[in-house]
């Protein structure tokens, strides 16, 4: 016997990780508006190397048994009537909806258009234009924007690449400032350009940029790395707006429910969970509503089930890749401290991969 409906809006990391576990005991759908899971954690490659054009893309037709994916855009969640209401005009009954979401990122790490050909072509163009370009300007120096400096540098040795930060150090979000010094001391070592303490805007000229204290930067081509935007403008529109804060971000409570419904979770990059918002994280969350969304659906009474609190996860091992064969790994150890590996740690971990076998292997492909 299956527990009930539930609705996942959203195939990204958590989206097909809760999705996936709920297969066996519940009626699962999966909504999203694409036709594959984008693999974002390769998307930066795969704008700057043509030989990794298609890597992002995993078709989800393996992912479920007993579900299904439903290729589409949620407009509504229609809580009277307990059912998610499609652009299509589809109407999905759901006795639990999920919202997963995410938030959009900078290009190249977007899965641009609607159809893996559009999406590809736009791979294929950052390709042609960094390929082009006599000067390249990253915009961020977190761990997005030292990976996408890394990656043009050694697709373009002989152009000029220049990354800004707005901080004083690279990485500094992950609270590690030995991680930081040895992201700037690899990237100098390659006649990257750092400078710190530069927020950009764009000049007044097409192709140049500005930073803070008014000095001027002329760059063929820009990325700008600094930060991401929560999927929820589609529930504003639909007249959820109380479920949101100030930033866009999904208000829940410690169950991850949004706060005051019992039948409405909202897991990875979309809720306000104050944590760093990366992948294990959001797998973190996925596990931890599957087993809240069992409790629920599995009757009331005496015996069922307590629901599980989300502990924020504020550290976690962190692998930063230099291209494909060098990076940092931060370790959380005991006493606050993080441990900084060098890079033959973070190519067996990531770098070389971009963890693509993993995800394969999650919706049902081979490794290959």
């Amino acid at each position: 016997m299956r527990d009930g409906d539930v609705v996942v809006i959203g195939g990204g990391y958590a989206g097909v990780r809760l999705a996936k576990r709920l297969d066996e005991t519940a009626n699962v759908t999966l909504v999203d508006r694409k036709e594959v899971f984008f693999h974002r954690i390769a998307s930066l490659r795969a704008g700057v190397h043509p030989a990794w054009t298609t890597t992002p893309f995993i078709p989800y037709d393996r992912l479920l048994s007993k579900g299904r994916v439903a290729v589409g855009k949620a407009v509504r969640i229609d809580t009277a009537e307990r059912q998610v209401v499609l652009a299509t005009g589809e109407s999905l009954p759901y006795d639990v909806v999920v919202i997963a979401t995410g938030a959009d990122y900078p290009e190249p790490a977007r899965f641009t258009g609607t159809t893996v050909e559009e999406a590809a072509q736009a791979f294929a163009g950052h390709q042609r234009n960094i390929a082009a370009a006599d000067h390249v300007l990253v915009v961020g120096g977190g761990p997005s924007g030292v990976e996408l400096s890394a990656e043009i540098r050694l697709a373009r040795p002989d152009a000029r690449v220049t990354l800004a930060h707005s901080g004083s150090a690279l990485l500094h979000a992950t609270g590690s400032e030995r991680a930081g010094n040895r992201a700037r001391a690899w990237l100098e070592a390659h006649d990257v350009e750092v400078r710190l303490d530069a927020f950009m805007s764009p000049g007044n000229d097409f192709g140049t940029y500005r930073d803070a204290h008014g000095n001027l930067i002329d760059a063929d081509r820009s990325f700008w790395a600094t930060g991401t935007t929560p999927n929820t403008f589609w529930l504003r529109m639909a007249g959820h707006s109380d479920w949101l804060n100030a930033s866009g971000h999904v208000k829940v409570d410690r169950t991850l429910r949004v706060e005051g419904w019992p039948d409405v979770f909202a897991v990875g990059d979309v809720n306000d969970v104050s944590e760093l918002k990366i992948t294990p994280v959001a797998l973190a969350q996925a596990d931890l509503a599957f087993h809240n969304i069992r409790s629920y659906l599995q009757g009331s009474g005496k015996h069922r089930r307590q629901p599980r609190f989300y502990r924020p996860v504020h550290r976690t091992p962190l692998v930063v890749p230099f291209g494909p064969s060098d990076g940092v790994t931060m370790v959380p150890v005991p006493g606050g401290e993080t441990a900084v590996l060098g890079g033959r740690t973070a190519t067996l971990a990531k770098a070389r991969t971009l963890m693509t076998p993993y995800m394969r292997r999650q919706l049902g492909y081979t490794a290959a």
